[in-house]
């Protein structure tokens, strides 16, 4: 006898595109809601676009789409038929939660703002994602996480070494990390709903979120003792740095703590750096010693191989990890273990996919059911909202939706 999932019976509405607030509704879906996601009658644009992430163009496996859109339901719809726009109120009457990420003023439009669904829904949870917020001059300026994220938040144009170029970019992870913060805000706010019987707005922006995870560098920028980007060298704390190995890796250590530098410095047979006065103290390193002692331990590194230097810093109990690339990631074994990892049948064959990282121990790992097709359910959802087959028969030979056979899935 399977444990029930925490939010079986709770019902959302997500009318998004993209990542951000797709990602909250998996994080509900996998959970146990019921989440109908509404495409247009072409579909998410995500649906689109493997080329750009590196995947080849491939019918019926999108990893990516999977990630944001497994166990929802599907039903494209035309928005601007008003049998579809009705369809879709009903489906928000019965709902829980609605999730959208369009902009403010295409939403005021429709009607579908928080406050014109709140006068009519009271105990609905309405929840939404920006690029910029829902207050300021940029509210309605187009929101994506290289640029809201990534760029406008200082992430861009921070972290790269000084006369380099900025890194490149990741494309969902500002989106994700936006999805999970809104996602709390959710299970909160139904919290609520339960106890009060009254519905909440809860919303992030990518901007927000990006601010937030980088809290305390920012904060700490009003200070004005670093001026970024920096050369690894001139790093505040080189304890806390990345170094190349003798045999042309990458191996980051973390010792934020400068009480464990005398350890560092026996585990990498430097023993004299602890009675050097200029790495006595945390303050003798910040007084301009810190590119010096970068310099030693970078020379030490340089003579041992990954697998000298990972014997040595473990053995001393010290946090290390070597920086792995992509495709490295897909084998560790302490993802694998941890199931951080599931494995998917699709029509090319077996690949690997990427599970939600929050666990529950009661309930256990949810399942993956791969993401519907465009309008896959279409049918079956407008059928449980009281409509006819004829009637639903009619709006698909107008063109107002679309239905799609499950295929594979």
């Amino acid at each position: 006898m399977s444990t029930q999932r925490a939010l079986e019976g709770v019902r959302v509405v997500e009318l998004a595109n993209f990542v951000a607030a797709p990602c909250c509704a998996r994080f509900l879906a996998d959970q146990g809601a019921d989440v109908i996601k509404i495409e247009t009658l072409g579909g998410d644009a995500i649906r689109y676009a493997p080329l750009a992430e590196g995947r080849p163009v491939l019918p019926d496996e999108n990893l990516t789409f999977d990630i944001e859109n497994g166990n929802k339901r599907g039903v494209a719809m035309n928005l601007k038929s008003p049998k579809c726009f009705e369809a879709l109120v009903r489906m928000v009457s019965r709902a829980d939660v609605f999730i959208t990420n369009w902009r403010p003023k295409a939403l005021e439009r429709m009607g579908l703002d928080y406050p014109s669904l709140k006068r009519r829904f009271p105990r609905l949870v309405y929840a939404c994602v920006t690029g910029y917020g829902e207050k300021g001059p940029d509210r309605d300026l187009p929101g994506y996480d290289f640029t809201a994220f990534f760029t406008r938040s200082g992430i861009l144009g921070s972290l790269y070494d000084k006369g380099g170029a900025p890194n490149n970019l990741i494309p969902g992870m500002g989106d994700r990390q936006a999805g999970m913060f809104l996602a709390a805000g959710v299970c909160a706010a139904l919290y609520r709903a339960a106890r009060t019987g009254q519905g909440e707005k809860v919303s992030c922006s990518l901007l927000g979120a990006a601010i937030f995870t980088q809290g305390t560098m920012i904060q700490a920028a009003q200070y004005g003792l670093l001026e970024y980007p920096l050369e690894k060298r001139e790093s505040p704390n080189p304890l806390t740095s990345c170094f190349r190995t003798g045999d042309g890796r990458w191996m980051q250590i973390s010792v934020p703590v400068f009480d464990l530098f005398p350890r560092l410095a026996d585990a990498l047979d430097l023993p004299e750096l602890k009675s050097d006065p200029r790495f006595a103290s945390q303050e003798a390193v910040t007084d301009g010693n810190g590119p010096a002692l970068y310099d030693a331990i970078a020379a030490r590194f340089a003579q041992l191989t990954v697998a000298e230097a990972s014997e040595k810093l473990a053995a001393a109990d010290l946090p290390f990890a070597l920086a792995k690339v992509w495709r490295e990631v897909l084998e560790d074994e302490q993802a694998w273990a941890d199931d951080v990892f599931t494995k998917l049948s699709y029509p090319s064959g077996e690949r690997v996919a990427i599970r939600n990282p929050v666990r529950f121990e009661e309930a256990g790992l949810p399942g993956y059911a791969l993401a519907p097709h465009v309008g896959q359910h279409t049918r079956e959802v407008l059928a449980e909202l009281g409509y006819g087959d004829d009637e639903i028969s009619g709006m698909l030979d107008a063109g107002e939706i679309r239905v799609t056979s499950e295929s594979y899935r």
